[in-house]
């Protein structure tokens, strides 16, 4: 068996990297006892330019902010002849929002993923709750270390329990290597030592021990605290030693300084073994509750120390039973008192070691090592059945964003995050568009809202009516428009709009004004210039066609404008590029689409053969991976020259769907309602970030894939995308 394992590796010093070094080997020795052939490699991740002078055991690394980097890594992992690839997970070490970069890799690899994750959070950010969830759906494994992590897993990310192991933190076998526990600093002869070891930051709340050593030192002068650990990397790179000198000032002013000894070294593992075999006392004083895994505890309790913690989760699990002391988060007071008692009460202290060093034997390193490889056997014996097809859901229909975007004079542009923006007023672009969508809901369900959301729009859309039929776009808060020229976007956007009103309206007060300014606004067909204004024009002439379909005059007009879009899709055809325009840019899939309607009521082949041609082409540039991806608007695709991946946005693919369900009511062939599904799965995670966009607490969607993170603004065009496209694909569920 080949394994290789993803994560941090010494010399790099971290948590992480220890951990996978001494997982590793206990993996080795495990299946050296167990006869088990057995091959390992490392793939680490670096997080400077230069690399670190890594062992033979590491063949690979990746750059962390690289996304290139993971996924070539993907493809050596595939074709390296690996059965499984373990993957050591902190959201730190991994590039990207939260580590975001790792799905690149692992959604590529087609060997069975075993994930340790050191980290579960019980209130994840957006992108921590997005991240994590992905990982455990491309896992065949899940290993957790703390029984309510378990809870976490199943409650919060959807995770299901069959797919969870736990696995305790290993420790060294103290027995073991008792002979070799040699190392003894000279300042800790005839001392009782207390410890804290690991990489200092804020976190540890280490100044809490060192405000309690005034009352410890006055009842047992002969008390020292040892504070053992470098400044974590990350600190040291933003803060320097700005909190390890706060500590040593601190020390001064409470005049400790003969009982607080600071060791700023990374210490080997027989070292820190040494010296916890010294120590009586071990103290975890960590600020924050929300730490489900701690292997400085865990090395503390099976070294057979008496550990006094704050009750963060691991500590409560780990400490339970009377295997350790603990005191309230900060309150040196306490901490104090209870040290000096037990310090007073030897017996009790020596029944609490005791009970840390009997449990500590159960989960050495050499039984870690044999959990982990039975774990792989079971894996690598279920491969066919490890990521089993689900068939898709998504969530109900909920208008709760638009709504908060929805003011009395129409809908808001822009959301920070999602909380609404006055700064940037309203579109006349989104307030059509998000006539559409609730024309559409309101064909589905005549709840009582959307009627309000219509007079809403419409409002808005009739102040933004000038006497020429024409339509100014932008709206100030305060009601001030501006003065933009003609933009072919906005008109044909509101005629499309105006046309499906007259379709759907549900009374004939708002038809009767509709139709009328429908009428008043055709003259400016004459003024477009462009393939998306006479894209979004087609479609609000097809709406009214349908409503009407013995005023020919329209169906002329739609064929008018069909002849132009086919005339400059040939003006621009050439070998391999076979689009209406030199660049695609975006709105895209509107452009077939518009054609495959002027087909349907036409029947036209030109407009099919069209629209087939382009739409393939479309196709060949955003489905060259299994998932939808969409050309970036930082660099637009033109002939012969690349273009930016990044952003990506939803309303891009809402042309997509649009362009599919075009395509399936024109020529009733069902294979377009797979690449429609496939289309909106864009929103759900099939994208080049593997992150979905839509936010199931807010229920808004979030405005587009960066390079490294999902743009979490919640914009009116957003919503419109996502809400019209889960609309359009409800008939099919």
């Amino acid at each position: 068996m080949k394994i290789i394992c993803l994560g941090n590796y010494p010399p790099r010093q971290c948590g992480i990297a220890t951990f996978t070094e001494n997982l590793l080997d206990s993996i080795v020795t495990a299946a050296k006892k167990e006869n088990t052939p057995l091959e390992i490699e490392v793939i680490a991740m670096d997080n400077i330019a230069e690399s670190y002078p890594y062992p033979s055991i590491v063949s690979q690394t990746i750059q962390d902010n690289n996304m290139d980097s993971y996924i070539q890594t993907a493809s050596y992992i595939n074709t390296s002849g690996a059965e499984i690839l373990l993957v050591q997970h902190e959201y730190g070490i991994f590039g990207g929002e939260s580590g975001v970069l790792l799905i690149s890799l692992l959604r590529r690899v087609t060997i069975p993923i075993v994930t340790t994750l050191h980290t579960v959070l019980q209130n994840p950010g957006f992108h921590q709750k997005e991240i994590l969830k992905k990982i455990a759906e491309l896992s065949s494994r899940i290993v957790i270390m703390n029984r309510i992590a378990i809870g976490f897993l199943t409650d919060i990310y959807d995770v299901p329990e069959e797919k969870i192991i736990r696995i305790e933190h290993g420790v060294p076998d103290f027995e073991a290597f008792a002979n070799q526990l040699v190392y003894k600093p000279i300042e800790l002869e005839n001392r009782k030592v207390m410890l804290t070891f690991g990489l200092i930051g804020r976190s540890k709340g280490i100044e809490t021990v060192i405000r309690a050593m005034p009352d410890i030192v006055t009842n047992h002068p002969e008390v020292l605290y040892v504070v053992l650990g470098k400044t974590h990397p990350n600190v040291l790179r933003y803060a320097g030693e700005e909190y390890r000198e706060f500590l040593q000032k601190l020390v001064i002013t409470l005049n400790v300084s003969n009982n607080v000894l600071f060791m700023n070294q990374y210490a080997s593992e027989l070292e820190l073994m040494s010296l916890l075999k010294a120590a009586d006392i071990y103290i975890t004083p960590y600020i924050n509750k929300a730490q489900i895994t701690s292997g400085t505890l865990s090395y503390a309790v099976s070294g057979g120390c008496a550990v006094f913690s704050t009750p963060y989760w691991h500590a409560e699990e780990l400490l339970a039973n009377g295997r350790g002391i603990f005191f309230d988060f900060g309150n040196f007071l306490q901490l104090a008192e209870s040290i000096n008692y037990h310090l007073d009460h030897p017996e009790e202290m020596k029944s609490i070691q005791n009970k840390a060093f009997q449990y500590g034997l159960n989960i050495t390193w050499p039984k870690t090592g044999l959990a982990y490889l039975d774990a792989f056997e079971k894996v690598s014996h279920t491969i066919s059945s490890s990521n089993p097809k689900i068939k898709k859901t998504y969530p109900a229909i909920d208008f709760s964003h638009l709504i908060r975007l929805t003011m009395p004079q129409g809908l808001l542009q822009h959301a920070h995050g999602s909380v609404p923006s006055f700064r940037h007023g309203y579109s006349l672009d989104d307030n059509a568009r998000a006539m559409l969508v609730v024309l559409k809901a309101w064909e589905i369900e005549k709840k009582p809202i959307y009627l309000e959301l219509i007079y809403s729009y419409f409002s808005n859309m009739i102040f933004m009516k000038q006497k020429d039929g024409s339509f100014k776009n932008f709206l100030s808060f305060s009601h001030l428009t501006f003065e933009d020229d003609f933009s072919d976007d906005t008109f044909g956007r509101t005629i499309w709009a105006l046309g499906s009103m007259i379709r759907f309206l549900p009374n004939d007060s708002l038809f009767q004004t509709a139709h009328e300014i429908f009428h008043e606004s055709l003259s400016q067909i004459e003024k477009l210039q462009y393939a998306r204004g006479y894209a979004n024009c087609i479609f609000g002439l097809y709406e009214y066609a349908k409503r009407f379909p013995d005023q020919e005059r329209f169906i002329s007009l739609i064929m008018k404008l069909a002849d132009i879009l086919c005339l400059r899709f040939k003006q621009h055809q050439r070998k391999n590029w076979y689009w209406f325009e030199d660049a695609i840019t975006y709105d895209n899939g509107l452009l077939p689409a518009a054609l495959y309607k002027a087909y349907e009521l036409t029947r036209k082949k030109e407009y099919l053969e069209v629209a087939n041609q382009s739409r393939i082409f479309l196709e060949g540039k955003c489905f060259i991976k299994p998932w939808l991806s969409l050309v970036g608007n930082h660099k637009w695709l033109r002939f012969d020259t690349d273009y930016d991946l990044f952003a990506q946005q939803p309303i891009d693919t809402l042309s997509m769907v649009l362009m599919y369900e075009s395509a399936l009511d024109a020529t009733k062939d069902e294979l377009f309602i797979g690449k429609m599904f496939k289309s909106f799965d864009w929103f759900f995670g099939e994208n080049d970030m593997g992150i979905m966009l839509y936010d199931d607490e807010t229920k808004g969607c979030n405005d587009g894939i960066e390079a490294t993170n999902i743009n979490r603004n919640q914009g009116a065009e957003s919503m419109i995308a996502y809400l019209l496209s889960r609309l359009i694909i409800d008939r099919y569920l």
